[in-house]
């Protein structure tokens, strides 16, 4: 008997109809190659149906529910339980007849349907082509739709939008103003679900618009949406922040003053800090949406400093003058007698002795020390600020160091230039907010001139670790590492506060700096060890290292990983959710929401390992071209690259550069290639540093010889003399 091959375009699959208990489900085969609308009337004539054009069928996931298409018909697996609808036209025939004519608990239970199936894209095109989305927009706009209606109506508006299909362009300022007046009203409460879909639209309106961002602006003031951070509900004080963050974003720089101004101001920011990072004991309880639109919100504050610190002091302007002119009375001049001095010392030329003693590099003209870019003038209205608001502190930094020898003098001007560039760095000053950042600093959140505060603890530090290294001018750059050091330790401990950053700041002294780095610097060594029975073991031990690492990167895809959904429209709440099957053979994925950690189970789509080729990494992955730079991470982007032709590729942007490692690395493990990650380089360099720690506990205290010694030559004879006692 000939042996029966298996055809991979049949598959087994059953079909059932919802509400309708006398209709029992069907098992078919579901032949690949077949049209679905032979496959369907068949269905329909089993059931008794007429007219099996306005019927269709869909998935039945809880995560996926779309219509199936001949598009995404390949989604369907061997097993699968389909559901049999109503097609996408007789629904929108039915919805928009009950929103027509129909009673208002028709009008609810047809837009309560249309909020669901809106983000279904065939169901979308349907219903924008039958002028759905104009009628939508036309209710809302004259208000016809109130209370339950209202909700869903605009539910269905931004899912509708989110396809990208219809252009916000389109959207008149009735309809805008509309809207605003939603979120502005705050003497009616109004439906949680309203205000963020309200506050979602004008998001998207000010961010995808070609003209109507201004409007937006002009219609919505920043307190009014400051006042719905005090809301309890997550989605609205995310949407909140994520609004004044786009019209801060478009907004010209004379007008992202005057919102950073209101920003700044001590009633608004009480309101940021006690509503979102006082209520919240970590990030991880913030929600990563908010933590990133708080860390854009403080990105975009900062930035506000980029053409001060991109701007070189001119020496023919009057206010540079005037301010180095400030710096140096607070420092030298007795207040009862201002005039006097300074005619004194401009009669005996003694200027250019306090520039000296000022730390200025050039004593004849200082302002050619703001000339380099960055930090321009920033660093001189650094260094006002804090000889005005620390005047004590600013006296004795200055009149100390006057008092030492040239070589081992801090000089006060050429510190703060360097200081205010390295705080630059650190802060990122100037580059735009990254998609995936979700790095603020609390303290940034509680005063009104946070950089200018944060320099002037910075500028003590560095006296202070200054004198503790003992340093002269030849260590400088030394003296700079270890502040860099204390100051970027000092903020990824998360103070809540100035004060909290000070106490932190303290603790971290050059001596535990020193001792931090000694740690290191040992493990270091014991890697860069160049002694051949260290290299031979490293190399015996190796495999077994490298073992390790796969089977914890297949661990952590084991475990799943949840990455953030991208489309042509920017949407803030799609996820799905990654994991390969314990047997490491299948990758299971699927839509989730922000916190759900699905099982195996809820994960409807699954790929084979088998059908993958290769993975890609960067702007080699095919979504980098589809999404035409709307990721400005692309080095997190990898793709796996299928065999087959129906799917050519699975697309990810990992969270962060870790996620990005552990993928690529589990992947490569899975297809028997070389894991080429950095974390990978530096778990092995750590487990293998560990490792022959281990193994020489019991040479501690040896000197190992950097040659093995010299094996001596074989004796004449083996006529060994043995005394018997």
């Amino acid at each position: 008997m000939p042996a029966v091959t298996k055809d991979s375009t049949i598959l087994k699959i059953a079909v059932e109809m919802l509400n309708a208990p006398d209709k029992v489900p069907q098992l078919i085969e579901f032949n690949q190659s077949h049209p679905l609308s032979g496959i369907i009337q068949l269905l329909c004539k089993a059931w008794g149906l007429p007219d099996h054009t306005n019927y269709a069928l869909q998935f039945s996931e809880s995560n996926n529910q779309n219509y199936i298409t001949e598009k995404n018909r390949n989604e369907i697996k061997n097993g699968s339980v389909l559901r049999l609808e109503q097609s996408p036209a007789k629904t929108v025939q039915d919805i928009l007849a009950k929103i027509n004519t129909g009673t208002e608990s028709d009008q609810i239970t047809a837009l309560t349907k249309l909020s669901t199936v809106s983000s279904d894209l065939t169901f979308a095109l349907e219903f924008i082509n039958k002028n759905g989305l104009t009628l939508i927009v036309n209710h809302i706009e004259t208000g016809k739709f109130k209370g339950n209606c209202l909700k869903y109506a605009l539910v269905t508006f931004v899912e509708l939008m989110d396809h990208g299909i219809i252009s916000w362009d389109i959207l008149e300022n009735q309809f805008i103003n509309k809207v605003v007046s939603f979120v502005s009203n705050q003497s009616t409460t109004q439906d949680p679900k309203i205000i963020q879909s309200c506050l979602s639209i004008l998001e998207n309106i000010v961010l995808n618009s070609s003209g109507k961002n201004s409007h937006v602006e002009k219609e919505i003031t920043i307190p009014s949406l400051i006042s719905h951070l005090e809301n309890q509900d997550r989605i609205i004080q995310q949407n909140a922040i994520a609004l004044i963050n786009a019209i801060f974003s478009k907004a010209d720089l004379t007008k992202r003053k005057t919102i950073a101004a209101t920003l700044s101001s001590k009633q608004v920011r009480n309101k940021i800090y006690e509503n979102l990072i006082t209520k919240n004991v970590s990030k991880e309880a913030l929600g990563t949406e908010l933590a990133h639109q708080l860390y854009v919100l403080q990105t975009l504050m900062l930035g506000l400093l980029e053409p001060k610190m991109q701007t070189r002091a001119d020496s023919q302007e009057q206010e540079s003058q005037e301010k180095i002119k400030e710096l140096r009375k607070y420092a030298f001049d007795n207040e009862n007698n201002i005039s006097a001095e300074v005619t004194t010392r401009r009669q005996t030329g003694s200027l250019s002795k306090d520039f000296k003693k000022l730390g200025f590099k050039c004593e004849i003209d200082p302002i050619k020390d703001f000339n380099e870019t960055p930090p321009g003038i920033l660093a001189l209205d650094c260094m006002l600020y804090f000889a005005r608001n620390y005047r004590e502190d600013y006296t004795k930094i200055v009149l100390r160091n006057s008092c030492r020898a040239d070589e081992q003098e801090c000089p006060f001007g050429k510190t703060s230039v360097e200081l205010v560039k390295l705080l630059c760095d650190i802060l990122q000053i100037g580059e735009p907010p990254s998609e995936q950042g979700q790095t603020y600093h609390s303290l940034f959140f509680t005063h009104d001139h946070p950089f200018e505060e944060l320099f002037c603890i910075c500028i003590v530090l560095l006296n202070k670790t200054w004198k503790e290294m003992r340093a002269t001018t030849e260590d400088f750059v030394k003296v700079l590492s270890v502040v860099r050091e204390q100051i970027s330790r000092a903020l990824t401990a998360s103070p809540k506060g100035f004060d909290k950053f000070r106490q932190k700041i303290k603790e971290l002294t050059y001596s535990e700096i020193t001792h931090l780095w000694q740690q290191e610097r040992t493990n270091r060594e014991v890697w860069e060890s160049h002694a051949r029975p260290i290299v031979e073991l490293k190399e015996k031990i190796t495999p077994e290292i490298i073992d390790l690492i796969q089977q914890q990167r297949l661990g952590v895809l084991v475990g799943g990983t949840r990455f953030k959904k991208y489309m042509k429209i920017n949407r803030k709440d799609k996820f799905w959710f990654v994991r390969l099957s314990p047997n490491h053979k299948i990758l299971h994925y699927g839509e989730c929401d922000e916190k759900s950690t699905p099982s195996l189970e809820e994960l409807g789509t699954k790929l084979a390992v088998a059908d993958i080729k290769c993975v890609v990494v960067g702007k080699e992955c095919p979504h980098m071209k589809d999404l035409k730079g709307k990721i400005s991470s692309p080095n997190l982007a990898f793709s796996l690259i299928l065999k087959a032709a129906e799917v050519p590729s699975l697309d990810f942007v990992a969270p962060d550069e870790q996620i990005f490692d552990y993928w690529t690395d589990g992947i490569n493990a899975l297809l028997k290639e070389k894991m080429t990650s950095k974390s990978f380089e530096n778990d092995l360099e750590t487990l293998l540093s560990m490792d022959i720690k281990v193994r020489l506990l019991d040479a501690e205290g040896i000197d190992i010889p950097q040659d093995p010694p010299q094996i001596p030559p074989e004796p004449e004879d083996y006529d060994f003399y043995y005394e018997n006692n």
